[in-house]
Parts: structure tokens; C-alpha cells; sequence
């Protein structure tokens, strides 16, 4: 055969051996994939914030955080557009190191804010008037040598007034456990905690914060740590 004809076929062969396709194994599912142009749903995870560290004058060293934080927005049951609620979670841990057996509160909630308040305004008011008003018109003259009469008018009158009352935002703390502990590292766990506020127009932001009061015969000590902030 001319060595032509076999580099030919040589070829070939290396172009079929790259094409085989190697199926998948038995049993395996394939992962599922988003359909073209869909954005990935929003699971509610807020990254956590950096922990709060103290060293006190007693020789105590405290630190404080949270972890696996997730504020999902949900639709309101009375489906007013100036109702806001959430389903809550994280866990918030804290150290203590001292000289003595540690003994405090641990105090975790949530803290809502609002960009407009309507909660205890009038709303949108619109306010309609009418009315009447006589007057005297034009002369008009009778004839040659006859004085002019005057005619009587009578002119309506109408007024609309649109109000809109709004008030600058607000914050609601929302407490959600406070924790007497006597341990070196005491933690609170919440899980889909339900949130809810009224009279709220505009966009809205929730957080998170837990606050670590070292407490001894001689002084106490208070550590705050506030999560990042998830915008709805």
C-alpha cells in the first residue's frame, strides 16, 4: 500500500478516536441547568459582618458574630404594598476569656427600616369644593334716551386639593431572645423567624444584632454586633 494511503487512514482513525463520546455512568442524574435568560432565585443569604472584639481593662477578652444569616422577603396576607415581611435566620455565637468562671446575657434581634413612613399619616386625601357666586354683568342699553340696566351674573365656582401625608423613615427593633448563660461560649440559633410591619412606602432594609453583657461582682461589660444589611 502507497505510505500515502496509510498516513490517510491514520488520520481518519485519530479524528474518529477524538469524536467518541464517553457516556455517563449508570444511574447518574444529569445537574439541572436554568433555562436560557433566568436569573438565579434569591435565597436571602446576607454575608456575615466582621466580629466585634474587646479586650477589657480586667484582663477579659470578648468577641462577638454571627454566621449563616438569611433574610428572605415574603408576600404580606393582606397584600398591601405598604406591608413588609420577612422570614428570619442566623446563628450569633460569642466568646468569653477571663480569670473567673464566665456569667452574662446574650440578646439577639432584628432591626427594620422603613424609607417612608405612612403608618400614621392621613394617606392621599382629596378635598372637592363647589359653589355660587352673584354678580353684577354688562349694561344693556333699552333704547334712545332710556337708561342702561345692568344684568344680573351668576358664576360657578370650583376647587379640587390633592394631600399626600408622609413622614420620614423609622426604625423597629425587633428583640427576639434575650439569654442568661453562665459558659465560656454561649450561642443563639434562629431559624425563619416571622417579621412583619405596616405603613411602610418605599424600599425597606432589615439587619441583624446581638448584644454580649459580661457581667461580674465588680463591673460589666457590653459588646454589640450588628449583621450586614439586606435592602427589599
Amino acid at each position: 500500500m502507497p505510505i500515502s494511503a496509510v498516513v490517510r487512514r491514520a488520520a481518519v482513525l485519530a479524528v474518529s478516536l477524538a469524536v467518541v463520546v464517553i457516556p455517563p455512568p449508570a444511574g447518574a442524574e444529569p445537574e439541572p441547568q436554568l433555562p436560557p435568560g433566568a436569573v438565579s432565585p434569591d435565597d436571602g443569604s446576607v454575608p456575615p459582618n466582621t466580629p466585634a472584639r474587646l479586650t477589657t481593662p480586667d484582663g477579659w477578652t470578648l468577641a462577638l458574630g454571627g454566621k449563616d444569616e438569611r433574610h428572605i422577603p415574603i408576600k404580606p396576607l393582606t397584600t398591601a404594598v405598604s406591608s413588609r415581611e420577612y422570614l428570619s435566620s442566623g446563628t450569633f455565637v460569642a466568646s468569653l476569656v477571663g480569670p473567673e468562671p464566665p456569667h452574662g446575657v446574650l440578646e439577639v434581634g432584628y432591626e427594620i427600616g422603613c424609607g417612608i413612613d405612612m403608618s400614621t399619616a392621613n394617606g392621599v386625601n382629596m378635598a372637592n369644593g363647589g359653589g355660587i357666586a352673584p354678580s353684577l354683568g354688562a349694561e344693556l342699553p333699552l333704547g334712545p334716551g332710556q337708561p342702561p340696566v345692568l344684568i344680573p351674573l351668576i358664576t360657578p365656582q370650583y376647587s379640587s386639593v390633592v394631600s399626600v401625608g408622609l413622614k420620614p423613615g423609622f426604625v423597629v427593633v425587633v428583640p427576639v431572645i434575650r439569654k442568661e448563660f453562665r459558659g465560656a461560649n454561649p450561642w443563639v440559633m434562629i431559624s425563619d423567624f416571622h417579621m412583619k410591619i405596616d405603613g411602610c412606602v418605599g424600599q425597606s432594609f432589615v439587619r441583624s444584632y446581638s448584644t454580649l453583657t459580661r457581667i461580674t461582682e465588680e463591673s460589666d461589660v457590653v459588646l454589640s454586633y450588628v449583621g450586614n444589611t439586606k435592602a427589599v
